[in-house]
């Protein structure tokens, strides 16, 4: 499979320790940067990433920064890349099976290299289940201009 990866500066180590796991599972990977452990704005990768997962050059991508929020954040920006932000093997699937995720992400700071491995492996050999959900995640690209009416909070 093509997977491109990328981080911000928090998670260079679990970046490279992932990125060499992959290519000896037999996957293409794309480092996306940086190669570094000097500051850069997650914002920067996640776009990145979530454009060549976009655009088809990779099947499947790998967000990380130190929480794994903000760079989750700026992937999601696309509408047309699905990330999920997990800390264990059962969401990665879930996110794969309901929502068809195309972008795994993680935070460096919170997740262990071996917990990162179990939620990548849980992410790429399950399936998206399609049927009622192809409905709910087509709506995430192509929201409905007419969506339920929000009751303003007092």
């Amino acid at each position: 499979m093509r997977i491109a990866i990328s981080s911000d500066h928090a998670a260079i180590e679990l970046k490279a320790q992932l990125r060499e796991w992959l290519i000896e599972e037999g996957h293409e990977v794309a480092d996306l940067g940086p190669d570094t452990t000097e500051s850069v704005d997650y914002p920067d990768y996640g776009y990145k990433l979530a454009g060549v997962v976009a655009d088809g050059t990779a099947e499947r991508g790998i967000a990380l920064c130190g929480s794994g929020i903000g760079i989750s954040i700026s992937v999601n920006r696309n509408p047309a890349v699905r990330c999920a932000l997990v800390s264990e093997p059962l969401s990665a699937s879930l996110a794969r099976e309901h929502n068809d995720a195309n972008v795994l992400a993680m935070g460096a700071r919170l997740t262990g290299v071996d917990m990162a491995k179990a939620c990548i492996t849980a992410f790429l050999d399950t399936e998206f289940a399609g049927g009622r959900h192809q409905r709910r995640v087509d709506k995430l690209s192509n929201p409905p201009v007419d969506g339920p009416s929000i009751t303003p909070l007092q």
